[in-house]
């Protein structure tokens, strides 16, 4: 199975994650959900694959979420599915589904836990050079 990455090109930690792949020789489905979301069903299917509930995959920087009121704690799943489908920049990014399972990539490394051959060493976009761990070979808890 090829990677499947769901990307915002106008994030380093999306634009880290697909460079690891890319570097590791695999050539991913890159979906840009920002022009093409995932519908309900797609959605749901996500949360289940990476094990986090909605309120886990919210992004808060750069969204509406303050003005919508999502740190409401009343509110339930389905509202905010339903919120982050209206609003799919509310998608916490990038999410990576390979062969091994699937993860929200954040820190970015985090896709080498996903990767059959990782790339030994990385340099992000920023400097910092990551290299795949033992511990990798299930995917970390995301954050």
């Amino acid at each position: 199975m090829n990677p499947v990455i769901y990307h915002n090109p106008d994030c380093g930690t999306s634009r880290n994650a697909l460079a690891m792949i890319e570097a590791s020789g695999q050539t991913p489905q890159v979906i840009h959900y920002l022009e093409t979301p995932p519908d309900r069903a797609q959605l749901v299917a996500l949360l289940a694959a990476t094990g986090l509930s909605p309120r886990e995959l919210l992004r808060r920087k750069g969204t509406p979420y303050d003005t919508l009121g999502l740190d409401d704690p009343t509110l339930d799943d389905e509202t905010l599915i339903t919120t982050m489908l209206a609003h799919p920049i509310l998608i916490n990014r990038p999410i990576v589904i390979t062969g091994k399972g699937a993860a929200l990539c954040r820190p970015s490394e985090v896709v080498l836990s996903l990767l059959d051959h990782p790339v030994a060493t990385f340099t992000k976009e920023d400097g910092e050079v990551v290299h795949p761990t033992p511990s990798s070979s299930h995917p970390p808890a995301a954050e």
